[in-house]
């Protein structure tokens, strides 16, 4: 756990109960830290895992442009189409995250003012 992430945001799957936190310490327009929290499947504390260690130190830009495939390849085994959610919620989750903090950033005052 993170104890003041930049950007975070629970992720579920409510046909199966998987929950998913994922929380990110962004500095720089870079994922300095990042950890989750969760339960569920397998496959989906798998998927969380090995997406935490992919993005950390990548720009959040690069980290917005990954895609299911690029997940998908990540995980290397063959997942069927019934457990495609549960194996793209981290990545879904890690999308809301940096679109909630991005609206955040948005709001905020310009020093100043």
């Amino acid at each position: 756990m993170l104890d003041d992430p930049t950007a975070s945001y629970e992720g579920s799957n409510p046909l199966c109960g998987d929950r998913i936190t994922m929380m990110l310490g962004i500095s720089d327009g870079v994922v300095r830290e990042v950890a989750f929290t969760g339960r569920g499947c397998a496959i989906s504390q798998a998927s969380a895992s090995l997406l935490t260690d992919e993005i950390k130190g990548k720009t959040v830009e690069e980290v917005e442009k990954m895609t299911p495939d690029d997940l998908l390849e990540l995980i290397g085994i063959e997942i069927s189409p019934a457990r495609l959610k549960c194996a793209l919620l981290s990545l879904d989750t890690v999308a809301h995250a940096l679109a909630d903090a991005s609206a955040e950033e948005e709001t905020q005052p310009l020093p100043g003012q």
